[in-house]
Protein backbone atom coordinates (compact mmCIF):
# COMPACT_ATOMS: atom_id res chain seq x y z
CA UNK A 1 0.00 0.00 0.00
CA UNK A 2 1.18 3.46 -0.70
CA UNK A 3 2.18 5.28 2.04
CA UNK A 4 -0.81 7.55 3.06
CA UNK A 5 -0.73 11.11 1.78
CA UNK A 6 -0.06 14.03 4.76
CA UNK A 7 -3.02 16.12 5.37
CA UNK A 8 -2.67 20.04 5.81
CA UNK A 9 -5.59 22.12 5.97
CA UNK A 10 -5.66 25.12 3.85
CA UNK A 11 -8.04 28.21 4.50
CA UNK A 12 -8.95 30.82 1.74
CA UNK A 13 -9.53 34.06 2.93
CA UNK A 14 -9.33 37.81 1.91
CA UNK A 15 -11.99 40.45 0.72
CA UNK A 16 -15.48 39.68 -0.24
CA UNK A 17 -16.11 39.40 -4.20
CA UNK A 18 -12.70 38.92 -4.30
CA UNK A 19 -12.90 35.47 -5.76
CA UNK A 20 -12.22 32.99 -3.09
CA UNK A 21 -14.88 30.61 -3.47
CA UNK A 22 -14.54 30.54 -7.42
CA UNK A 23 -10.52 30.19 -6.65
CA UNK A 24 -11.17 27.16 -4.91
CA UNK A 25 -14.27 25.49 -7.07
CA UNK A 26 -11.59 26.20 -9.74
CA UNK A 27 -8.66 23.81 -8.16
CA UNK A 28 -11.72 21.41 -7.49
CA UNK A 29 -12.44 21.27 -10.90
CA UNK A 30 -8.98 21.02 -12.67
CA UNK A 31 -7.80 18.68 -9.86
CA UNK A 32 -10.71 16.02 -10.49
CA UNK A 33 -12.88 16.51 -7.53
CA UNK A 34 -15.72 18.28 -9.50
CA UNK A 35 -16.61 16.10 -12.65
CA UNK A 36 -17.60 17.95 -16.00
CA UNK A 37 -21.33 16.92 -15.42
CA UNK A 38 -21.54 18.59 -11.97
CA UNK A 39 -19.94 21.54 -13.59
CA UNK A 40 -22.02 22.11 -16.76
CA UNK A 41 -25.22 21.46 -14.23
CA UNK A 42 -23.86 24.25 -11.76
CA UNK A 43 -23.29 26.50 -14.74
CA UNK A 44 -26.77 26.25 -15.82
CA UNK A 45 -28.31 26.97 -12.37
CA UNK A 46 -25.75 29.94 -12.44
CA UNK A 47 -27.32 31.51 -15.41
CA UNK A 48 -30.74 30.98 -14.15
CA UNK A 49 -30.60 32.65 -11.08
CA UNK A 50 -28.43 35.56 -13.48
CA UNK A 51 -25.04 35.18 -11.74
CA UNK A 52 -23.46 33.60 -14.73
CA UNK A 53 -19.72 33.39 -13.86
CA UNK A 54 -20.33 32.22 -10.48
CA UNK A 55 -20.60 28.44 -11.16
CA UNK A 56 -16.95 27.62 -9.65
CA UNK A 57 -18.12 29.92 -6.26
CA UNK A 58 -20.92 27.03 -6.42
CA UNK A 59 -18.60 24.27 -5.85
CA UNK A 60 -17.97 25.47 -2.55
CA UNK A 61 -21.65 27.43 -2.30
CA UNK A 62 -23.91 24.65 -1.52
CA UNK A 63 -26.17 26.35 0.91
CA UNK A 64 -29.42 27.66 -1.20
CA UNK A 65 -29.21 31.05 0.40
CA UNK A 66 -25.83 31.81 -0.31
CA UNK A 67 -26.37 30.93 -4.17
CA UNK A 68 -29.13 33.50 -4.10
CA UNK A 69 -27.02 36.37 -2.32
CA UNK A 70 -23.82 35.20 -3.78
CA UNK A 71 -21.76 35.16 -0.88
CA UNK A 72 -20.48 32.48 1.36
CA UNK A 73 -21.69 32.07 5.03
CA UNK A 74 -20.55 29.24 6.85
CA UNK A 75 -17.13 27.48 6.99
CA UNK A 76 -17.47 24.69 4.26
CA UNK A 77 -14.93 21.93 4.03
CA UNK A 78 -13.80 19.93 0.80
CA UNK A 79 -11.42 17.63 -0.08
CA UNK A 80 -8.79 16.93 -3.14
CA UNK A 81 -5.50 15.20 -3.58
CA UNK A 82 -2.62 16.54 -5.25
CA UNK A 83 0.44 14.23 -5.95
CA UNK A 84 2.37 15.49 -2.89
CA UNK A 85 -0.87 16.66 -0.16
CA UNK A 86 -4.35 15.60 0.70
CA UNK A 87 -5.61 18.72 2.06
CA UNK A 88 -9.03 19.55 3.60
CA UNK A 89 -9.98 23.16 1.76
CA UNK A 90 -11.70 25.34 4.34
CA UNK A 91 -13.27 28.50 2.01
CA UNK A 92 -13.73 31.40 4.59
CA UNK A 93 -16.46 33.79 4.34
CA UNK A 94 -15.28 37.48 3.39
CA UNK A 95 -18.29 39.23 4.00
CA UNK A 96 -18.13 41.04 7.47
CA UNK A 97 -20.87 40.43 9.09
CA UNK A 98 -19.77 36.74 8.98
CA UNK A 99 -16.12 37.12 10.14
CA UNK A 100 -16.73 34.95 13.45
CA UNK A 101 -17.04 32.32 10.95
CA UNK A 102 -13.97 33.20 9.51
CA UNK A 103 -12.29 33.16 12.73
CA UNK A 104 -13.20 29.48 12.76
CA UNK A 105 -11.66 28.63 9.28
CA UNK A 106 -8.52 30.01 10.22
CA UNK A 107 -8.24 28.44 13.74
CA UNK A 108 -8.52 25.18 11.97
CA UNK A 109 -5.93 25.79 9.01
CA UNK A 110 -2.04 24.78 8.58
CA UNK A 111 -1.72 27.76 5.70
CA UNK A 112 -3.93 29.97 4.31
CA UNK A 113 -4.24 31.55 0.71
CA UNK A 114 -4.82 35.20 0.90
CA UNK A 115 -6.99 36.07 -2.08
CA UNK A 116 -6.95 39.36 -3.45
CA UNK A 117 -8.50 40.90 -6.83
CA UNK A 118 -5.88 42.86 -9.31
CA UNK A 119 -8.39 45.34 -10.36
CA UNK A 120 -9.35 46.40 -6.37
CA UNK A 121 -6.25 45.74 -4.23
CA UNK A 122 -5.84 45.57 -0.54
CA UNK A 123 -9.33 46.24 1.03
CA UNK A 124 -10.59 46.66 4.86
CA UNK A 125 -11.26 42.97 5.07
CA UNK A 126 -7.62 41.95 3.46
CA UNK A 127 -6.17 43.84 6.39
CA UNK A 128 -8.58 42.15 9.00
CA UNK A 129 -8.50 38.71 7.38
CA UNK A 130 -4.54 38.79 7.87
CA UNK A 131 -4.55 39.95 10.87
CA UNK A 132 -6.88 37.72 12.56
CA UNK A 133 -5.49 34.74 11.01
CA UNK A 134 -1.94 35.42 12.35
CA UNK A 135 -3.55 35.86 16.02
CA UNK A 136 -5.26 31.93 15.08
CA UNK A 137 -1.27 30.87 14.64
CA UNK A 138 -1.17 30.71 10.84
CA UNK A 139 2.37 31.54 9.89
CA UNK A 140 2.18 30.68 6.01
CA UNK A 141 0.49 32.60 3.75
CA UNK A 142 0.33 32.08 -0.42
CA UNK A 143 -0.91 35.37 -1.67
CA UNK A 144 -3.19 34.40 -4.97
CA UNK A 145 -3.91 37.81 -7.19
CA UNK A 146 -6.74 37.02 -8.75
CA UNK A 147 -8.90 38.79 -11.64
CA UNK A 148 -5.79 39.56 -13.40
CA UNK A 149 -7.71 38.84 -16.78
CA UNK A 150 -9.71 42.26 -15.85
CA UNK A 151 -6.33 43.91 -15.67
CA UNK A 152 -5.39 42.93 -19.18
CA UNK A 153 -3.20 40.25 -17.16
CA UNK A 154 -0.52 44.15 -16.75
CA UNK A 155 2.80 43.19 -14.87
CA UNK A 156 2.72 46.48 -13.61
CA UNK A 157 -0.49 46.14 -11.91
CA UNK A 158 0.42 42.85 -10.44
CA UNK A 159 3.76 44.36 -8.93
CA UNK A 160 1.96 46.48 -7.18
CA UNK A 161 -0.57 44.87 -5.59
CA UNK A 162 2.23 42.74 -4.67
CA UNK A 163 3.72 45.51 -3.25
CA UNK A 164 0.79 46.70 -0.82
CA UNK A 165 0.53 43.21 0.19
CA UNK A 166 4.02 42.81 1.30
CA UNK A 167 3.30 46.02 3.29
CA UNK A 168 0.64 44.59 5.34
CA UNK A 169 2.37 41.12 5.78
CA UNK A 170 5.24 43.32 7.23
CA UNK A 171 3.32 45.13 9.41
CA UNK A 172 2.44 41.68 10.93
CA UNK A 173 5.76 40.61 11.14
CA UNK A 174 5.64 38.25 7.92
CA UNK A 175 8.46 38.20 5.96
CA UNK A 176 6.73 38.70 2.31
CA UNK A 177 10.40 37.40 0.61
CA UNK A 178 9.41 33.78 1.53
CA UNK A 179 5.58 34.18 0.40
CA UNK A 180 4.70 33.49 -3.08
CA UNK A 181 2.66 35.79 -5.05
CA UNK A 182 0.84 34.24 -7.60
CA UNK A 183 -0.98 36.44 -10.40
CA UNK A 184 -4.23 33.99 -11.10
CA UNK A 185 -7.22 34.13 -13.33
CA UNK A 186 -9.75 31.73 -11.38
CA UNK A 187 -12.18 31.88 -13.79
CA UNK A 188 -10.37 31.48 -16.63
CA UNK A 189 -7.95 29.30 -14.66
CA UNK A 190 -4.53 31.21 -15.63
CA UNK A 191 -1.78 29.32 -13.32
CA UNK A 192 -4.38 28.08 -10.95
CA UNK A 193 -3.83 24.41 -11.27
CA UNK A 194 -2.61 25.08 -14.97
CA UNK A 195 0.56 27.31 -16.38
CA UNK A 196 -1.14 30.43 -18.09
CA UNK A 197 -0.55 31.73 -21.69
CA UNK A 198 -1.58 34.81 -20.61
CA UNK A 199 1.46 36.14 -18.69
CA UNK A 200 4.58 35.22 -20.26
CA UNK A 201 6.40 37.35 -17.62
CA UNK A 202 6.00 35.08 -15.07
CA UNK A 203 8.02 32.49 -14.45
CA UNK A 204 6.77 31.11 -10.62
CA UNK A 205 4.71 28.04 -9.80
CA UNK A 206 1.13 27.70 -9.91
CA UNK A 207 -1.34 28.29 -7.13
CA UNK A 208 -1.84 24.98 -6.97
CA UNK A 209 2.11 24.20 -6.98
CA UNK A 210 2.83 26.90 -4.56
CA UNK A 211 0.30 24.71 -2.07
CA UNK A 212 2.48 22.02 -2.39
CA UNK A 213 5.51 24.02 -1.39
CA UNK A 214 3.69 24.76 2.32
CA UNK A 215 5.08 22.83 4.94
CA UNK A 216 3.26 20.58 7.46
CA UNK A 217 3.47 22.48 10.70
CA UNK A 218 4.65 19.84 13.50
CA UNK A 219 1.79 17.61 14.92
CA UNK A 220 1.73 18.48 18.96
CA UNK A 221 1.16 14.93 19.70
CA UNK A 222 3.19 14.82 22.66
CA UNK A 223 0.16 17.34 24.23
CA UNK A 224 -2.42 16.44 26.40
CA UNK A 225 -5.98 15.71 24.02
CA UNK A 226 -7.71 19.03 23.10
CA UNK A 227 -10.85 19.01 20.44
CA UNK A 228 -12.84 22.00 20.50
CA UNK A 229 -16.11 21.01 19.38
CA UNK A 230 -17.42 22.84 16.32
CA UNK A 231 -20.46 21.53 16.47
CA UNK A 232 -23.29 19.03 17.75
CA UNK A 233 -25.31 16.59 16.03
CA UNK A 234 -28.14 14.16 16.66
CA UNK A 235 -28.04 11.27 13.98
CA UNK A 236 -30.42 8.87 14.01
CA UNK A 237 -29.34 4.99 14.54
CA UNK A 238 -25.73 6.68 15.88
CA UNK A 239 -26.63 8.87 18.88
CA UNK A 240 -24.76 12.05 19.59
CA UNK A 241 -21.60 12.88 16.91
CA UNK A 242 -19.91 16.02 18.20
CA UNK A 243 -17.22 17.59 15.60
CA UNK A 244 -14.25 18.96 15.59
CA UNK A 245 -10.40 19.53 14.90
CA UNK A 246 -7.92 17.61 16.97
CA UNK A 247 -5.82 20.53 18.26
CA UNK A 248 -3.63 18.80 20.33
CA UNK A 249 -2.69 15.31 21.57
CA UNK A 250 -4.55 11.97 20.14
CA UNK A 251 -8.28 11.13 20.04
CA UNK A 252 -8.43 6.91 20.16
CA UNK A 253 -11.63 4.71 19.96
CA UNK A 254 -12.01 3.72 23.27
CA UNK A 255 -10.71 6.62 25.51
CA UNK A 256 -12.16 7.79 28.39
CA UNK A 257 -12.71 11.57 27.61
CA UNK A 258 -14.10 14.73 29.33
CA UNK A 259 -16.07 17.56 27.97
CA UNK A 260 -15.23 21.16 29.69
CA UNK A 261 -17.15 23.19 30.84
CA UNK A 262 -19.86 21.17 29.54
CA UNK A 263 -23.12 22.29 30.65
CA UNK A 264 -23.14 22.37 33.99
CA UNK A 265 -19.19 23.66 34.24
CA UNK A 266 -17.52 20.42 35.63
CA UNK A 267 -17.43 18.84 32.62
CA UNK A 268 -19.16 15.77 31.12
CA UNK A 269 -17.78 12.34 30.73
CA UNK A 270 -17.90 10.04 28.16
CA UNK A 271 -16.26 7.13 26.03
CA UNK A 272 -15.28 7.06 22.22
CA UNK A 273 -16.96 4.41 20.17
CA UNK A 274 -16.12 5.51 17.25
CA UNK A 275 -14.36 8.07 15.15
CA UNK A 276 -14.53 8.95 10.72
CA UNK A 277 -13.54 11.37 8.76
CA UNK A 278 -14.63 12.60 5.06
CA UNK A 279 -16.73 8.81 5.76
CA UNK A 280 -14.16 7.20 6.71
CA UNK A 281 -13.64 5.30 9.79
CA UNK A 282 -10.20 5.98 12.14
CA UNK A 283 -8.90 3.88 15.01
CA UNK A 284 -7.67 7.74 15.91
CA UNK A 285 -7.28 11.11 14.98
CA UNK A 286 -4.61 13.06 15.02
CA UNK A 287 -4.03 16.93 15.10
CA UNK A 288 -5.42 18.79 12.03
CA UNK A 289 -7.59 16.09 11.51
CA UNK A 290 -11.62 17.15 11.35
CA UNK A 291 -13.50 14.53 12.83
CA UNK A 292 -16.73 13.86 13.56
CA UNK A 293 -16.91 11.17 16.79
CA UNK A 294 -19.89 9.15 18.93
CA UNK A 295 -19.43 9.12 22.02
CA UNK A 296 -21.23 6.62 25.15
CA UNK A 297 -22.41 8.61 27.88
CA UNK A 298 -23.06 12.13 25.95
CA UNK A 299 -26.69 13.19 25.55
CA UNK A 300 -26.95 15.94 22.99
CA UNK A 301 -27.66 18.24 25.65
CA UNK A 302 -24.30 17.64 27.64
CA UNK A 303 -22.12 19.61 24.72
CA UNK A 304 -22.04 22.43 22.86
CA UNK A 305 -19.63 24.17 20.56
CA UNK A 306 -17.26 26.00 21.99
CA UNK A 307 -16.98 22.85 24.85
CA UNK A 308 -13.35 21.13 24.80
CA UNK A 309 -12.86 17.79 24.65
CA UNK A 310 -9.64 16.29 26.99
CA UNK A 311 -8.74 13.11 28.05
CA UNK A 312 -10.18 11.99 32.04
CA UNK A 313 -7.47 12.92 34.36
CA UNK A 314 -6.20 15.77 32.03
CA UNK A 315 -9.20 17.74 31.52
CA UNK A 316 -8.91 21.05 30.26
CA UNK A 317 -8.66 24.31 32.07
CA UNK A 318 -11.81 26.15 32.94
CA UNK A 319 -10.41 30.06 33.77
CA UNK A 320 -12.34 31.63 36.69
CA UNK A 321 -9.90 34.45 35.21
CA UNK A 322 -6.72 34.76 33.14
CA UNK A 323 -3.90 37.14 32.18
CA UNK A 324 -3.46 37.56 29.00
CA UNK A 325 -0.81 39.98 26.74
CA UNK A 326 -3.16 41.56 24.28
CA UNK A 327 -2.71 44.26 20.89
CA UNK A 328 -5.43 46.65 20.16
CA UNK A 329 -5.97 47.29 16.62
CA UNK A 330 -8.98 49.06 16.33
CA UNK A 331 -11.12 50.56 18.98
CA UNK A 332 -13.22 53.96 18.54
CA UNK A 333 -12.17 55.21 21.56
CA UNK A 334 -10.39 53.66 24.42
CA UNK A 335 -10.39 50.48 26.18
CA UNK A 336 -10.58 50.54 30.29
CA UNK A 337 -11.57 48.43 33.30
CA UNK A 338 -14.99 47.36 33.13
CA UNK A 339 -14.66 46.76 29.29
CA UNK A 340 -16.50 43.53 28.28
CA UNK A 341 -16.24 42.67 24.59
CA UNK A 342 -16.51 39.14 23.04
CA UNK A 343 -13.33 37.06 23.08
CA UNK A 344 -13.43 34.25 20.28
CA UNK A 345 -10.92 31.24 21.20
CA UNK A 346 -10.96 27.88 19.75
CA UNK A 347 -14.60 27.49 18.92
CA UNK A 348 -16.15 29.54 21.75
CA UNK A 349 -17.22 32.97 21.76
CA UNK A 350 -17.67 34.16 25.02
CA UNK A 351 -17.85 37.94 26.85
CA UNK A 352 -15.53 38.22 29.09
CA UNK A 353 -14.40 41.45 31.71
CA UNK A 354 -11.31 43.31 31.74
CA UNK A 355 -10.91 43.91 35.19
CA UNK A 356 -6.89 44.72 35.47
CA UNK A 357 -5.08 46.84 32.94
CA UNK A 358 -1.49 45.49 34.42
CA UNK A 359 0.90 46.91 32.51
CA UNK A 360 1.87 48.68 28.62
CA UNK A 361 4.19 46.93 26.90
CA UNK A 362 6.56 48.43 23.94
CA UNK A 363 4.83 46.46 20.95
CA UNK A 364 8.33 45.85 19.08
CA UNK A 365 10.67 45.06 22.22
CA UNK A 366 8.04 44.09 24.93
CA UNK A 367 9.63 46.26 27.73
CA UNK A 368 7.22 47.97 30.41
CA UNK A 369 6.33 51.10 29.33
CA UNK A 370 3.60 52.36 32.01
CA UNK A 371 2.20 50.21 35.06
CA UNK A 372 -1.05 50.05 36.00
CA UNK A 373 -2.31 52.30 32.69
CA UNK A 374 -5.40 53.56 33.52
CA UNK A 375 -6.82 52.86 29.36
CA UNK A 376 -5.69 51.49 26.21
CA UNK A 377 -5.81 52.33 22.79
CA UNK A 378 -5.52 51.26 19.17
CA UNK A 379 -2.03 50.46 18.59
CA UNK A 380 -1.43 49.48 22.35
CA UNK A 381 0.06 46.52 23.20
CA UNK A 382 -0.16 45.18 27.27
CA UNK A 383 -0.45 42.75 29.91
CA UNK A 384 -4.18 42.63 31.24
CA UNK A 385 -5.95 40.48 33.46
CA UNK A 386 -9.63 38.92 32.01
CA UNK A 387 -12.55 37.65 33.94
CA UNK A 388 -14.89 35.77 31.49
CA UNK A 389 -18.82 36.17 32.12
CA UNK A 390 -19.34 32.30 32.04
CA UNK A 391 -16.82 29.25 32.25
CA UNK A 392 -14.70 28.80 29.84
CA UNK A 393 -11.56 26.87 28.16
CA UNK A 394 -8.68 28.37 27.65
CA UNK A 395 -4.70 27.57 28.33
CA UNK A 396 -1.57 29.10 28.81
CA UNK A 397 0.51 29.47 26.49
CA UNK A 398 3.75 27.99 27.53
CA UNK A 399 1.53 24.69 27.75
CA UNK A 400 -0.35 24.47 25.02
CA UNK A 401 -0.37 27.34 22.77
CA UNK A 402 -3.05 26.29 20.70
CA UNK A 403 -5.74 26.78 23.18
CA UNK A 404 -3.95 29.78 24.43
CA UNK A 405 -5.09 32.30 21.23
CA UNK A 406 -8.10 34.31 21.10
CA UNK A 407 -9.01 37.56 19.22
CA UNK A 408 -11.51 40.41 20.54
CA UNK A 409 -14.43 41.64 18.61
CA UNK A 410 -17.25 44.06 18.97
CA UNK A 411 -20.17 45.33 17.29
CA UNK A 412 -18.19 44.24 14.20
CA UNK A 413 -14.90 45.67 14.69
CA UNK A 414 -12.08 43.59 15.37
CA UNK A 415 -10.68 45.29 18.52
CA UNK A 416 -7.66 43.22 19.69
CA UNK A 417 -5.74 39.79 19.64
CA UNK A 418 -4.16 38.03 22.38
CA UNK A 419 -2.35 34.65 24.04
CA UNK A 420 -3.49 33.94 27.88
CA UNK A 421 -0.23 33.70 29.80
CA UNK A 422 -1.57 32.74 33.12
CA UNK A 423 -4.73 31.14 34.37
CA UNK A 424 -6.73 31.40 37.54
CA UNK A 425 -8.36 27.91 37.46
CA UNK A 426 -12.28 27.82 38.40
Amino acid sequence: MAKEKEHLNMVFIGHVDHGKSTTVGRIMFDAGAVDENTMRKLKEKAAELGKAGFEFAYVMDTLKEERERGVTIDVNHKKFETEKYYYTIIDAPGHRDFVKNMITGASQADAAVLVVAANDGVNSQTKEHVVLSKTVGLNQFIIAVNKMDMVKYDEKRFLEVKDEVSKLLKMMGIDATKVNFVPISSLLGDNVAKKSENMPWYTGPTLVESMDMVTIPDKPTSLPLRLPLQDVYSIKGIGVVPVGKVETGILKVGQKIVAMPGREGTGKTGEVKSIEMHHEQLKEARPGDNVGFNVRGFEKKDVARGDVLGEVGNAPTVAKSFQAQIMILDHPSVVTVGYTPVFHLHTAQVACRFTRLIKKLNPRTGETMEENPQFLKKGDAAIVEITPTKPLVIEKRAEIPQLARFAIRDSGLTVAAGNCIEVEKA
